[in-house]
């Protein structure tokens, strides 16, 4: 009986990794952006988005907590809807936006919240200044993408920004200092 209890151990753990390492996936382009909202005079919640844009995700189930998360896009990709307001953001009213002017931001904390949730500290860098920003976090699945045939990944994410600490606050109180964002993004297994 020790014998067969030996073995069956011995097998389980030489099935079973012993420390599994993150694996790097990257974002899926098409299916990722950032969705914005912000309160005009009281009148209407006014929309924009960012999409197609760039990133890597370290990502480890055994230890989500271990994972990490990088993204970058132009400021210049926003879509307004209006080709007026997005002039007026890219002016120096607000940005004064050069071609390569990017927004970038990077994962310095995760913890864990629940079976699929988290919170993603990290440093969001905008408009030349850097702040710590927590991005409350699901993961919607992980799992193999059925047509592309390899591991995918899922997360939608959600977060509160002041305009006025990336110093594009123009217009504040009238136009909401608060800025409603909401993330959805896909990536996959990298090569």
């Amino acid at each position: 009986m020790k014998t067969i209890f030996g073995t069956a151990t011995a097998l389980a753990l030489l099935s079973t990794p012993v420390l599994a390492a993150p694996a790097p996936y990257t974002l899926d382009a098409s299916h990722s952006q950032v969705l914005f909202n912000y309160d005009h005079l009281g009148f209407s919640t006014t929309y924009g988005l960012f999409s197609g844009f760039d990133g890597e995700i370290s990502f480890d189930a055994e230890d989500p907590a271990a994972s990490s998360v990088s993204v970058s896009f132009p400021v210049r990709s926003m879509m307004t809807g209006w080709e007026a307001r997005f002039e007026h953001f890219m002016s120096d009213d607000f940005f004064g936006a050069a071609e390569d002017d990017m927004v970038t931001f990077t994962s310095t904390a995760i913890e864990v919240t629940g079976e699929n949730t988290a919170l993603i500290t990290g440093d969001l860098s905008m408009n030349g200044i850097t702040k710590e920003v927590v991005l409350d976090t699901v993961l919607n699945q992980a799992g193999q993408h059925p047509m592309a045939e390899k591991p995918w990944l899922g997360f939608d994410a959600t977060t509160t920004l002041l305009r006025s600490d990336f110093e594009v606050g123009a217009f504040a109180p009238f136009v909401s200092d608060e800025v409603q964002v909401m993330i959805s993004i896909e990536a996959e297994a990298a090569e």
